[in-house]
């Protein structure tokens, strides 16, 4: 069952300043739910002054932080995990409500994000540094430090998860964390925001500021900030990369995606109709790692039919979520009608699915699938950010690993088949960071870090697991040599 539970009055996002919620002084955004369309809170976004002031108080919490040992950072970890746990369903209400997810999509990815956590916590285990004698006398190590001040700019499309990809081990690696979340979802960043007060974590440590693009700008300009992360669309990573590095800091920002998955024809088809439709029919289709686009390579209409089948079967408001905003809502509905001006035959369309009686006024989108899609079309190369999946039609898995590498993204990508020369050759071939076999969302679990390739990511490393560590901290190399030896190297 997914109800959601409105509240009765309307959420203030505020933010959070050395350990204060405060009212932002600049504009007031309204927050409405994607479910009923409604206002169900408002985020009081900061101006460049609060950001400066917050800035500053984050740089004066960091020191403390940092020279925190890391034990001890870890056990505030800890309480933060229990929180999480003990207030999941309050958090999933309130991700989904702001968000347009059903309740067991916002709970996992609660459950992803606390994947992180775990993992951050047992860095007091896994990275304790190295110290080796390397010649008589003389030992070398190396010691991880923190940055200082990092900051973050969040999506809609995962309120709680995306956010908990950097917060955890941003802080335990001992920095001051500045979160900017998307002013579409700023309530979830509360909720957080309070739990890792309540765990214990310093004033300052966290700060939390609300608005749009001034506030951004305001975020990476600032002296004191030694370090962005992003989370959105490629042509806004791009300008956030570009931005940040500028002014000679470092930056890993995460773009959009055009995630393809191959379909072969001895795939089973109950398995490939599961996999590919809840590929892009899961979170209704926002998320990066959707599939988009069908490359159906010869005889698989058994596997099209079980997929076409599975999609029906996704009712909304029960098995399928709702549109973020009106405008995205309309967007994806002329994108379809563009696809079918342009030859797309429609073998389930969305514009016809059932609206949930009970959330009158929102952002309703059924499955559609659209075939024989041309590879130089709208529905083939733009990321529509829906639940809209395009067929290619392909003569051989060569083909359709071509039409894959021509893809400017680099996200995703899986296969469905049950030869697993086959599936290696996908594997090895397809340009892409993260790459499924018999999975339409191929995400990695921790400590396998999150991450895709080309416009997909701009920026070194990956921004989780092992990968991320080195983005937000110092690696300091210390050689030691106390009395000098009787024999005698280049280093001694």
């Amino acid at each position: 069952m997914n109800q959601i539970v409105f509240p009765s009055s309307q959420i203030e996002a505020l933010n959070l300043i050395g350990g204060e919620w405060v009212k932002g002084s600049a504009e007031a955004i309204e927050v409405h739910s994607p479910y009923s369309g409604k206002v169900v809170g408002t985020t009081y976004c900061a101006s460049s002054d609060q950001v400066d002031q917050a800035i500053l108080k984050a740089k004066s919490a960091s020191s403390a932080w940092g020279k925190t040992p890391l034990k001890e950072r870890t056990q505030i970890m800890f309480k933060f995990r229990e929180i999480l746990l003990r207030d999941i369903d309050k958090i999933s209400n309130i991700v989904a409500l702001e968000n347009g997810k059903l309740l067991a999509e916002a709970k996992a990815g609660i459950f992803k994000g606390i994947e992180v956590l775990e993992y951050a916590i047992s860095l007091q285990n896994l990275d304790s540094g190295s110290k080796m004698e390397v010649s008589r006398g003389v030992q070398c190590e190396y010691r991880r430090e923190p940055l200082g001040v990092v900051a973050s700019i969040t999506p809609f499309n995962f309120p709680a998860m995306v956010p908990m990809w950097t917060i955890p081990i941003a802080l335990t690696l001992g920095n001051s964390y500045v979160w900017k979340p998307s002013e579409k979802t700023p309530l979830t960043a509360t909720l957080i925001g309070e739990a890792l007060i309540e765990a214990g974590l310093p004033a300052g440590v966290l700060t939390i500021l609300n608005g749009t693009v001034d506030c951004v700008n305001g975020i990476i300009d600032h002296k004191d900030v030694s370090a962005v992360g992003f989370v959105g669309s490629s042509k806004i990573a791009k300008i956030v990369y570009a931005r940040t590095t500028a002014l000679g800091k470092r930056a890993l920002c995460l773009g959009g995606a055009k995630n393809h998955i191959i379909l072969l024809p001895d795939a089973d088809p109950t398995m490939a109709g599961t996999g590919i439709a809840d590929s892009f029919t899961g979170c209704a289709g926002q998320r990066c790692m959707a599939a988009s686009v069908l490359l159906a390579v010869g005889d698989v209409e058994k596997q099209i039919e079980s997929i076409v089948e599975r999609a029906k079967s996704t009712s909304l408001g029960d098995k399928m979520g709702a549109i973020i905003t009106k405008e995205q809502h309309d967007f994806l509905n002329s994108a379809i009608e563009r696809a079918k001006q342009a030859g797309a035959k429609v073998l389930l369309d969305g514009r016809d699915a059932q609206k949930p009686s009970n959330y009158e006024g929102g952002y309703w989108l059924g499955p559609t699938i659209l075939d024989g899609v041309t590879v130089d079309s709208e529905a083939s190369k733009v990321e529509l950010f829906g639940p809209i999946i395009s067929i290619i039609r392909c003569e051989n898995i060569s083909k359709a690993i071509e039409i894959e590498n021509a893809n400017e993204y680099g996200n995703a990508a899986s296969v469905f088949t049950s030869n697993g020369g086959l599936a290696e050759m996908v594997a090895s071939q397809a340009k892409a960071g993260m790459v499924g076999i018999n999975i339409g969302v191929p995400v990695p679990r921790e400590p396998f870090s999150f991450g895709g390739i080309n416009d997909s990511k701009f920026g070194y490393g990956d921004i989780t697991g092992e990968h991320s560590l080195n983005f937000w901290s110092n690696v300091k190399k210390v050689t030691t040599k106390w009395q000098m030896q009787n024999d005698h190297n280049w280093m001694s």
